[in-house]
């Protein structure tokens, strides 16, 4: 029979290793997590949903840096290209839309509602300075692809090293 010290060791790894894997899952969708809210009046009934499937979810996005320009992809299926506004700010690059609810059916009800719908603003950090008047921007099959030229200052330039 365990005695109550081994009792305690053993709650108390199995607590730590909880923690570890929270404090892991945070470092990672930390930047994610986006917060929703209620957009423009809808019916009744479509603006109680919007309500209540508010709040936080997550707009997942990739950054890559080449030796040209910063590339940004972010996950936000169900929407239009034009339902996005995007901006460079300082060194961010500002993604804000709407994320509207369209109802498949008349009849019927929710009662699982795990999608967000309402406004939302993302905010991503750019690692180079880019010049944002020569940005291009693609929208297709949920992905928003954002292409970032970098600055005369932030390429990276080739320079040969003799050996001697």
């Amino acid at each position: 029979m365990a005695t109550l010290n081994q009792i305690r060791e053993g709650f108390s790894e199995a607590w730590d290793s909880v923690l570890d894997g929270w404090q892991k899952l945070y470092r990672r969708a930390a930047g994610a997590l986006t917060r929703f809210i209620p957009g423009k009046k809808h019916s009744d009934e479509a603006q109680e949903l919007e309500v209540r499937s508010s709040g936080w979810g997550v707009l997942a996005a990739e950054v890559y840096d080449d030796d040209e320009q910063v590339i940004v992809r972010l996950e936000v299926p169900g929407m239009e290209k034009e339902d996005f506004d995007l901006e460079v700010v300082n060194d961010y690059l500002v993604v804000r839309g709407e994320k509207r609810l369209e109802r498949e059916r008349k009849e019927g009800q929710y009662h699982i509602t795990e999608c967000a719908y309402g406004s939302f603003e993302r905010v991503i950090p750019l690692p180079e300075e880019v010049q944002p008047d020569k940005a291009k921007a693609s929208y297709r099959k949920g992905i928003l692809r954002v292409e970032l030229p970098k600055s005369e200052n932030s390429r990276r330039r080739k320079i040969d090293v003799a050996v001697k």
